[in-house]
């Protein structure tokens, strides 16, 4: 399956089912924490949507990010430029903490020499 196609770009293409919870965040990048995080959301919703925002200076172009969202399984629609709407859980402060520590990870590294 081409998970792409789970990308969209018009919310009214898609209709959620009662019940179906929304998340937004800037996934930059896509860590294991954060596809964790999208398994908990989705729990027994009928269907999760998932909202890429724009971080402060992106490592990832937004379709790249979607792109990877979309490939998760939990997840059934992926927006891109498309603002969420206000009941969506913002997952932001949680991918920019979690990228911040990454980077600090990856600086302490190349220091080491590791």
């Amino acid at each position: 399956m081409d998970t792409r196609r789970k990308i969209l770009r018009d919310p009214s293409a898609w209709q959620p089912p009662p019940g179906a919870t929304a998340a937004a965040g800037p996934f930059d990048p896509l860590l294991a924490r954060h596809a964790e995080q999208l398994e908990l959301l989705k729990g027994a919703a009928p269907a999760l949507a998932v909202y890429v925002t724009e971080p402060p200076d992106p490592l990832l172009p937004a379709e790249a990010r979607a792109e990877l969202v979309a490939a998760l399984r939990c997840v059934d629609v992926v927006f891109v430029s498309v603002p969420p709407p206000p009941d969506a859980i913002d997952l932001t402060s949680d991918h920019l903490e979690w990228r911040e520590q990454l980077i600090r990870r990856i600086a302490q590294a190349a220091g080491s020499g590791a």
